[in-house]
Order: structure tokens, then sequence, then C-alpha cells
């Protein structure tokens, strides 16, 4: 998932046009790298002790220094990891990407990674993950968002869901069954409510960034999802979202902010901190990373997030990481990668950290046995979806985005002409 950037204007459209200038920069449908050293390097890659580099943005930092600190311990090879702020990582990959110095590893949200990928960004990886015994097993949301043309270039880095988290704590002075997760968007919106009914100065029923693109689509989409609908047509170029079900959840949202349920400064809450108030305790259930399951400091439950009349699903979100098209060293990357997806390092690094597991045939693994939620978590990411769309970012997740202007009409203004403001969406989407 992305958030809207903290740092608006001037750094934002740094990043755009850094994005832009990459397509004349990096040849399209060119996947550069050492000439077949991916294929000569065998299943497993080469570990001959090379050094690699490896770009990730910071809110993987925790995930991607336990990866590479096991890996590093455990093989020849050496990476050395760089993490870069969230607001600056679009743009530093534009000039590197322009200068011909990627790294030899690049992790991306999911959402770039489409339009990465058509700019030539990333090395062809389909033969090797052909030739992995689980590749069917693999992620598809994020395998499908790496692939052009029937050609793969990434796999997971680490997985995002969106799910729906509530503190039990709350729930239990609210009268509410603190083990029964709300099955539908309306028991969820009647569940809010009790907890804002507890009248105590700060506690709020629910919250959300409602001026947060990213925040909007990674917790939103699912709803539509669970009912069934789609939120893109299946190009990719096309919103679906003026339908039935995606006006349903506008709806409940309205009343909720209506009702005074929902925290006030989700209004005008950018990204950086919608979270912050879950994670104080001050907040009865929302819609909430899976990633914060580790850190969320009192006991929580966990489900996925349903829809108006039921069902369940997520945002599989996070980043896909690939070999980079200025990598020369191709074959010990793919050493990482393979490594990557092992269950050396799929359970006993992210598994055993409370993260969601990128293959579904470890999704029972023993740490998840430990802890159902982790369970539900990774069984919930099987339901779940991955928008894919080379003006994702544009559409959805850019301040002033038109699916920003279609939610905020909706839930905030009162209203607006639905069907026009979706129609705004598709014209960024097809441009």
């Amino acid at each position: 998932m992305t958030i809207t950037p903290s740092r608006r204007g001037r750094r934002w459209l740094a990043g755009l046009t850094a994005a832009v200038l990459v397509l004349g920069a990096a040849a399209c449908g060119d996947d550069g790298g050492d000439d077949g050293a991916l294929a000569q390097a065998g299943p497993n890659g080469l570990d001959d002790g090379s050094k690699l580099t490896l770009w990730t943005r910071a809110p993987l930092e925790k995930q991607a220094k336990l990866l590479v600190e096991a890996y590093n311990a455990s093989h020849r090879n050496k990476v050395a990891l760089t993490v870069v702020p969230n607001d600056d990582y679009v743009a530093k990959v534009g000039a590197a990407a322009g200068s011909g110095s990627l790294p030899d590893l690049f992790a991306a949200d999911i959402v770039y990674v489409p339009n990465w990928v058509s700019q030539g960004l990333f090395q062809d990886l389909g033969a090797n993950i052909d030739g992995l015994d689980f590749k069917d097993s693999v992620n598809k949301g994020h395998l499908a968002a790496g692939t052009r043309d029937g050609r793969k270039h990434v796999l997971p880095f680490v997985l995002d869901l969106s799910m729906l988290f509530w503190n039990k704590k709350l729930f239990r002075e609210a009268g509410l069954d603190p083990d029964r997760a709300p099955a539908t968007l309306a028991e969820y919106a009647t569940a809010a409510k009790a907890v804002q009914a507890i009248g105590r100065d700060g506690v709020y029923g629910t919250a959300t960034g409602l001026n947060c693109g990213g925040c909007l689509a990674f917790t939103w989409f699912p709803s539509i999802w669970a009912a069934g609908g789609e939120v893109l047509g299946p190009d990719g170029t096309t919103s679906e979202l003026a339908g039935d079900t995606a006006e349903k959840v506008y709806r409940t949202w309205a009343d909720l902010w209506r009702s005074g349920a929902v925290l006030p400064s989700s209004a005008g809450e950018t990204g950086p901190t919608w979270t912050a108030a879950f994670t104080e305790g001050k907040v009865g259930l929302m819609f909430y990373p899976a990633t914060l399951l580790s850190s969320t400091p009192f006991d929580v439950g966990v489900a996925g997030i349903p829809g108006p009349d039921g069902g369940a699903s997520t945002f599989v979100g996070g980043d896909g990481i690939g070999v980079s098209k200025d990598s020369r060293k191709s074959g010990q990357a793919w050493n990482f990668l393979n490594w990557l997806m092992s269950e050396q390092a799929q359970v006993e690094v992210l598994a055993k950290n409370k993260d969601v597991v990128s293959r579904s045939d470890l999704a029972d693994n023993r740490y998840a046995a430990r802890d159902p939620r982790l369970v539900t978590v990774n069984e919930v990411a099987g339901k779940g979806d991955t928008p894919v769309a080379l003006n994702f970012q544009q559409a959805f997740n850019a301040p002033g985005s038109p699916w920003l202007a279609l939610v905020r009409g909706q839930v905030l203004q009162g209203g607006g002409d639905i069907q026009k403001q979706n129609d705004q969406i598709t014209a960024v989407l097809e441009q």
C-alpha cells in the first residue's frame, strides 16, 4: 500500500516528474541485465561471495532488516540494504533508472510495479520463477502485478494486508462480544456507534484517512470485493466505483461520519498518522494494516474486511521485489530471491515476526499456529485482490486524485454526481 505523502507540492511533483522521465531513460520491454546470467545461474542462483545492493521503502524497514540480516548470516553473498524515506522513493528510483544506477535488487510498492515493469526497470524472472517447485503457492496478486506479456518480473517481498482489527477492551465496555468480528459492514457501523456511546473523552468508534487516497483504496476496496464486486475493469483502464455495492460502502461511512462515530481528525488525515489513534487504544475498530499486528500493544481481534452484506476480503498490498535492469550480478541476486521464497525465510523470519507469508502452502506454519489471528490473516490473503493499473498512482494515491474527490464528495459533502466522479477516475486510468 502507498499512503499519500505528508510532504506535498514540490516533493510529489518531483517524484512524478522523475517517474515520467524513466519512460525515456529505460527501454520498454528491454529487461537489461547480464545477458542470460539469470538462467545460467541455475535454480538456486550463485552464492559466490558477491556484494549486492538492495533498496526498500521505510515502511518495510523492520521486515527488510530482518530478512537481510538472516540472509547475510547464512550466505557467502552479502546484501547492503538502503532504506529510503517513503516520500523520496519514487524520485530516487526515477533518478537512478535514468542514470543507469539502480541497485541490484529493489522493492516497489505493488501498485507501482505494473508501471515500472512496463518501463523496463526489472529483469525477466519468468524461467526462474517457473522453476520453483512451489510456484503455484506464491501470492498470485503480486505475481500478476509484475507480469507483462506473459513474462514475470517480481516476487513478493513483504505482504501487507488490510484487515478488520478491533480493541477487545473497548468492545467489552460497549457491551459487545469481544471474540466476535462484525460479519457485515452494517454490523461494523453498529459496533462503531456502540463504542462511541461509551462517551469517554477522546475515544471514538472508528477512524480512517479521508484525505488519503491510498489509505481508502487499501481499506475500502475490500468491502466491494467481499460482495463479489469489482473496482476496475479487466484491463485496468476503467473504474467500476459507481456501482450499487460501492454506493452502499459510501453511504455506510457517510452515516458513520454524520453520527459522530468517526475520529474527527480523519477528515484531514493524509496518511502519516492514520493508524495512530487505534494503536493508542482510542478507537474501537478500524480497517488496519496486518503488518502492525506485532506492534499493537493490547489485545485485538482480527478478521477479514466485510462487505455490506457479508463476505470477507483484503487488499493484498505491500511490496514486490525484482532484479533491476542495471544489475550485473543477476545470478547472485536470484540467489537472494530464491532464498526469500524459501521456508526458512518465510517461516523462520517473517512468520516468526508475525508477518504474512507469501506462500499459501506455508500459511498454517508453527508460528501462526500459536496465534489464531495469524492463521486468519494468512487465510484471508487468499481471498483478497491486488488491483493492477498502469496509472493507479495518479487515479487513486496522488493528493487530489479523482478517487479522493469521489470519496470526500460522497462521505463528507453529502453526495454529488457519482457517475461523473467515477468517469473522472476512468479518464485518468485511460491516459
